[in-house]
């Protein structure tokens, strides 16, 4: 059902430093910021030749990376993101096997403007998954 790993987001603290330290430290290719109030974030994607990181910063007071900071206040990987076929085949799937699809159910448009699912970090050995439609 996954497809490949479409990204690695890790929160940060201070996304210009995070992003200084890609670009300058490690050389890496770097995108601009991008505001997502449907998701509280603000997010730059670093490209990797087989995928991609995704930075994490507050947008906002309801911002859930405001409370992942707060608990981890020198930031950390906040979720992986899986690429899937069919998002809604993959969701009833899921959902049949006993994972729980956090939110509505339904998916929302995520950073690259692809329906995506976020899947509870208790049911995936404590790690928040992703799910994106390609």
């Amino acid at each position: 059902m996954i497809g490949r790993l479409n990204h690695v987001a890790i929160a940060v603290p201070d996304l210009g430093a995070a992003v200084a330290q890609y670009r300058d430290t490690l050389g890496a290719v770097v995108g601009a910021p991008q505001d997502e109030p449907d998701h509280g974030v603000t997010v730059v994607f670093i490209t990797l030749p087989n995928t991609k990181i995704e930075l994490l910063y507050p947008l906002g007071e309801g911002s859930p990376i405001a409370g992942f900071l707060e608990k981890n206040p020198a930031g950390g990987i906040h979720h992986i993101c899986y690429e899937v076929d069919d998002i809604l085949a993959a969701r009833d799937r899921l959902k049949a096997s006993g994972a729980r699809v956090l939110g509505s159910g339904e998916p929302k448009i995520g950073a690259h403007g692809k329906p995506v699912l976020f899947l509870h970090p208790k049911d995936f050995n404590g790690c928040l998954v992703e799910l994106e439609q390609v």
